[in-house]
């Protein structure tokens, strides 16, 4: 590497002093006129074409009854093309069930209602908590 700074210094220097002054001079020179092309970049997107079902239809349902937390809750929904129906429900920690019977479709919009039985379950069970004293010095 040094030797490049050294031959590049002795070719200063000779240009200096005009010894060479031509081939040093077209040795650092830039051109007048600079060639300049330009490519334009044309991203290249890749489309994928999913599937799509002009009239899906589905039906699905669940239901969690959890004795020891008081966890209980359903749900069931079918759609046959724009028309969807369904119903779940879900304990409240009154013991009470809430039920929501539901629809969507084009025609109608989406229609709920909510219907609350008393009793339904019992309530859940809450946790105990029993302190501890711990003697001083131990």
């Amino acid at each position: 590497m040094a030797s490049k700074f050294l031959i590049l210094a002795v070719a200063l220097a000779v240009a200096r002093a005009g010894l060479v002054q031509h081939a040093t001079s077209a040795l650092f020179t830039v051109p007048p006129h600079p060639v300049v092309t330009a490519q334009a970049i044309v991203p290249v997107l890749q489309t994928r074409v999913e599937p799509f079902d002009l009239h899906p239809r589905y039906s699905y349902a669940y239901a969690v009854n959890d004795q020891q937390t008081g966890d209980f809750k359903s749900q069931h929904e079918s759609r046959d093309g724009n028309v969807v129906h369904g119903r779940y429900s879900v304990a409240d920690p009154d013991g009470s069930l809430r039920t929501v019977d539901y629809s969507a479709g084009p025609h109608t919009g989406f229609n709920a209602v909510v219907h609350r039985t008393v009793g339904a379950h019992p309530i859940a069970p809450t946790p105990t908590v029993i302190p501890v004293h711990v003697a001083a010095g131990h």
